[in-house]
């Protein structure tokens, strides 16, 4: 096991958990023990633990909301970094500041009680301004790219602090600048619009957007979100009801019946399952349709 004593780590003053259950951690509540588990409260906390990790030659994974992660059954090695702590939501006339630990959702909140309009897409996406940044998430026709403004805060693979302008992103489908990068994002600005008929206009449409998501998509169950990519030409939950996967199931991961697009898991489903049926799933789709799926979920850590 893991010792940190008389290590940089050991003596950054950031408390750090051993074996914390990544399960508790995800959406898809899956995922084998973090070696270490650490929240950093404040941005010097985080650079601290990063340049310990450095000195002490560990590994290390920054978590976000955990809502487009699959973790393995053997845990991730080094140090888990949650963004959790660092969450604050600031709102400056038609801008919103936000740190990469605030959920989506606050943000949101916060554009809705300032009657500000262009964020209602993302409410109900569970994630963290991080973790939307890194992939441009999007739904319902907008994407963060539309809104994002100034610059990105952010930290290089050696620490070094960069403000990246929105223009220099590289922001697309499901992919920016950051994706498959060890660079960490502290914070980032949204530009929206003010609403002439305030924050009840923007509430309606939030809430719009939320039953629509309760109506089509397995809310009830634990996932990951959508599990693949949208391929050029078609869309997967289509593709695959087409080859009639709904309710398909290995081990305790299931294709959702009410949405072909997730996978759930149906109980006590471990990352070995949700891999081999996204693997069925993609061989099957490939040979009825010809289309390639591409998974859209992040897997990290050990397999075993």
């Amino acid at each position: 096991m893991l010792s940190l004593h008389n290590t940089a780590l050991g003596d950054c003053g950031v408390p750090i958990r051993m074996g914390e259950a990544m399960s508790r951690h995800t959406t898809f509540r899956i995922g084998g023990p973090a070696e270490l588990f650490a929240a950093p409260r404040t941005e010097e906390e985080l650079w601290t633990l990063l340049a310990a990790c450095k000195r002490d030659g560990l590994p290390y994974f920054i978590l976000g909301k955990g809502s487009n992660l699959l973790v393995g059954d053997g845990g991730i090695p080094g140090l888990t970094v949650a963004m959790e702590g660092l969450s604050s939501v600031r709102v400056d006339g038609n801008v919103i500041h936000a740190q990469a630990g605030a959920s989506l959702s606050a943000v949101c909140l916060a554009a809705r009680d300032a009657g500000l309009a262009g964020l209602e897409f993302a409410y109900g996406i569970p994630g963290q301004v991080g973790g939307g940044v890194y992939m441009n998430a999007g739904a319902y026709g907008g994407e963060l790219r539309d809104v994002l403004a100034g610059t990105v805060h952010c930290l290089d693979e050696e620490g070094q602090p960069h403000d990246l302008p929105v223009d220099r992103l590289e922001l697309g489908y499901r992919h920016s600048f950051f994706t498959g990068k060890k660079w960490v994002i502290l914070s980032a600005s949204f530009r929206l619009e003010p609403d002439p008929e305030g924050p009840p206009a923007v509430a309606a449409r939030m809430e719009d957007i939320l039953s629509r998501r309760r109506e089509k998509q397995p809310l009830e169950w634990p996932s990951a979100g959508s599990t693949f990519k949208r391929p050029e030409g078609a869309y997967a939950a289509a593709l695959i009801d087409q080859c009639g996967l709904k309710g398909f199931q290995i081990g305790g991961a299931r294709v959702s019946e009410k949405h072909a697009g997730f996978v759930i898991n149906a109980g006590d489903a471990i990352c070995a399952d949700v891999l081999a049926l996204i693997g069925e799933v993609r061989r099957v789709v490939q040979e009825k349709t010809g289309f390639v799926l591409e998974p859209e979920v992040e897997v990290t850590g050990r397999q075993g």
